[in-house]
């Protein structure tokens, strides 16, 4: 609903309706109870509407960028190198923080997807920048690693294919996690082997020079956003993600995390 959409973005019902109004947002699709439903890919525009809104990017430019026609000529009043610029991810990904921007330094120029670019979006929203920026951390190593890249794009549309049709129970849930799980293994062993732990410590040190501890406080790094105790569960994780999951692939989610928990308790 428009409320719960607001409070994911850090914005208000007000401001979300205007956006409607002027055309930045598509219209929400409509439930039985005649709200409105935002799933993944309307909150993804609403957030990077509101990333362009509050770096000051003119809201008719904004509609610009997402209008399936080129942009208005110069004539028109509207900045056109901003409209273009913003149509790439890598004129959106300046849009997220420094320290993820930071991090990602050095990717092959093409490398990163607008579905990656997405899913930081909406890291930096839940978990701050630095969560971002360690998160952003696992596409040094699969640019490096073009076998591992391959192999996530596999489990990822495994497990996407995991829609309203398939059932809880179906073997292919388990087997999906699995395969995630797996993979994960490998990724991770690719990072360790890579040194990307010591980069991930100055990149600590430096957010803590940055950001001092308040006495008092938890001190933690990737708080989610707006929050304080960064404390949370997968399914609170998952609950705050704008993400209109199948009940499958939410199993999925949590077989991956179960297999995790078990090999963790068995080392």
């Amino acid at each position: 609903m428009i409320g719960d959409a607001a409070s994911f973005v850090g914005t208000t019902p007000e401001a979300i309706r205007s956006y409607h109004e002027m055309g930045l947002l598509p219209e929400s699709e409509r439930g039985s109870d005649g709200q409105g439903r935002y799933g993944y890919e309307s909150m993804i525009r609403l957030l990077w509407v509101q990333k362009m809104v509050d770096g000051g990017i003119a809201l008719d430019d904004i509609r610009d960028v997402f209008a399936e026609t080129a942009p208005a000529g110069a004539d028109s009043g509207h900045d056109v190198a901003v409209v273009q610029r913003l149509r790439t991810v890598e004129g959106r990904m300046g849009l997220l923080s420094d320290f993820v921007t930071d991090r990602l330094e050095g990717l092959p120029e093409g490398f990163l997807r607008q579905a990656d670019l997405d899913g930081l979006l909406v890291m930096e929203r839940i978990f701050g920048p630095l969560g971002a920026a360690m998160g952003a951390g696992r596409y040094l190593v699969l640019a490096a690693h073009p076998g591992l890249r391959e192999e996530s794009d596999r489990v990822d549309a495994a497990e996407e294919a995991l829609d309203d049709t398939v059932p809880v129970d179906d073997p292919r849930v388990a087997q999906v996690a699995a395969e995630r799980h797996a993979f994960e293994r490998r990724l991770g062993a690719a990072i360790e082997d890579s040194g990307q732990a010591q980069r991930d410590e100055a990149l600590l040190d430096s957010w803590d020079a940055l950001h001092p501890a308040v006495p008092g406080s938890e001190g933690g790094a990737c708080q989610v956003a707006g929050g304080g105790d960064n404390r949370v569960s997968l399914r609170e994780t998952i609950g705050m993600m704008p993400y209109d999951y199948s009940p499958a692939r939410l199993r999925c989610m949590e077989l991956t995390v179960e297999l995790d928990a078990k090999e963790l308790s068995a080392s």
